[in-house]
């Protein structure tokens, strides 16, 4: 404890992990700093909701300070992390400030990547962000709006043809939610064309969407994304995407490349830890990263011999009791945030003993693929269909940081519901999420690093 004052615990992120951390340490006998690029804390498993226009972005965010208010130890700082003296035990800022402490806890997640090709940012934006999700709604929603004036079939074609890249449940998601925005919210807006006709493909590497899920559930949700009008090109991967056009290939000897027309490609396909992680590991000194950038912490979630370094979430790299690494998901971070909240109040009320490893409770998976269609699976027990979306519904709805967003989410998906109507289709933000601007793909909770 420096210069024996009150214990510092400085927090770097305010998602999941860094939230929960915060909210854990309420009680205990220390002054926490909680640090953001953001003064919001995002709700990420819907942001393809609100780039399909079902959400307000409103409805899935909520301020960090009215979240944290009643913490009267805690203090929230918006600012941008720069780097860590971990020398001087100091937090750098981008603004030239440093913020001290006694205990450090960096939650800064993860962003989306493009193994190698950077240059298709620009063309096929990902989903981590409310920026990347109004850009999404902003092209998605523009495809239709432009179908509408063009008169030549080819060229509408391709406008109204979407490829979604990457079979994981964010992918699912979100070629499932464009053909109900299409077939169902958009069916008689348009006049020139029928938004039926719209077509969606979702382009997977591996033999099945929902690889991670049991083979049944797999199979459902292949059924239901077929039934929904979605093509889905399974054991195929993108090897290029330019302008009006993605090219793709199969996974089998003397397969050809195969160009896709398109204006609209939606990126789900992989992601990349933020890059405080590398700067941390570094600071530390004889730390490893493993290829997506995840901080390779010990079974306490402390890095190297830095019993005052903490790294959770999908910044850090742990593995569960079957020897894989932990999977990048919000109950991950949740349950490391308040594993570590509980570590640092027993080590200051003066426990000395070796806190126990972190063990990750897997409360299950799920992904919804449209409405009354989603899949589930805990415990053994799986379940598809009417039942797992109303399990999916209520999940989603517990998660959610604030009770206000909870009503706002649960009015606005019964309205959906009853009516198919999504009343935030918003063309907004000619610009954002562009390549140029400097805060696309960092994600909330994430903390900017300088070039």
């Amino acid at each position: 404890m420096a210069g024996g004052g009150e214990h510092r615990v400085v927090i770097v992120g305010g998602g999941f992990g860094g939230m929960l951390a915060a909210r854990g340490l309420a009680k205990a006998p220390c002054k926490v700093t909680l640090i953001d690029r953001r003064n919001f804390h995002l709700f990420q498993p819907l942001l393809y909701q609100v780039a399909t226009g079902a959400l307000s972005p409103a409805n899935i965010a909520a301020p960090l300070r009215s979240i944290l208010r009643r913490n009267k130890n805690t203090n929230v700082v918006l600012g941008e992390v720069d780097g860590f003296d971990l020398v001087a035990k100091t937090v750098k800022l981008r603004d030239g400030a440093a913020v001290p402490f006694d205990t450090l806890v960096v939650a800064t997640g993860a962003t989306h990547t493009y193994f190698g090709h950077d240059d298709w940012a620009g063309l096929a934006p990902g989903l981590k962000t409310i920026e990347d999700a109004t850009e999404i709604r902003r092209r998605i929603l523009s495809a239709f709006e432009r179908a509408e004036r063009e008169p030549d079939p080819k060229a509408r074609e391709r406008l109204l043809t979407f490829v979604v890249v990457g079979g994981g449940p964010t992918g699912v998601e979100m070629a499932g939610a464009i053909s109900e925005l299409g077939r169902l919210t958009m069916r008689n807006d348009f006049r020139a064309f029928n938004p039926r006709d719209t077509r969606i493909i979702l382009v997977e590497g591996q033999a099945r969407v929902l690889g991670t899920f049991h083979e049944k559930l797999s199979a459902y949700a292949i059924n239901a994304l077929h039934k929904l009008g979605v093509e889905c090109r399974l054991d195929c991967h993108v090897v290029g995407i330019r302008e009006g056009r993605v090219e793709v290939k199969a996974d089998r000897p003397g397969a050809e490349v195969t160009a896709i027309p398109t204006e609209t490609v939606i990126w789900a396909a992989g992601v990349k830890a933020s890059g405080l992680g590398r700067l941390l590991a570094d600071a530390i000194g004889g730390v490893t990263t493993d290829r997506p950038g995840r901080v390779a912490v010990n079974p306490d979630c402390t890095v190297g011999g830095r019993p005052d370094v903490f790294v959770i979430g999908d910044l850090a790299s742990l593995k569960g009791v079957d020897g894989k690494p932990l999977p990048g998901v919000a109950p991950v971070a949740m349950q490391q945030g308040e594993y570590v909240a509980g570590v640092i109040t027993a080590r200051l009320k003066g426990d000395t003993s070796p806190a126990r490893p972190f063990k990750y409770w897997d409360k299950g998976s799920m992904a919804t693929i449209g409405s009354a269609k989603a899949v589930a699976e805990t415990n053994g027990l799986r379940l598809t269909g009417y039942i797992a979306w109303l399990t999916w519904l209520f999940i989603h709805i517990l998660y959610l940081a604030r009770f206000e967003n909870r009503v706002l989410v649960l009015w606005q998906w019964f309205f959906n519901y009853v009516t198919g109507n999504r009343a935030a289709r918003l063309i907004t933000g000619e610009s954002a999420g562009r390549p140029e601007d400097p805060h696309r793909g960092v994600p909330p909770g994430e903390a900017v690093v300088k070039a």
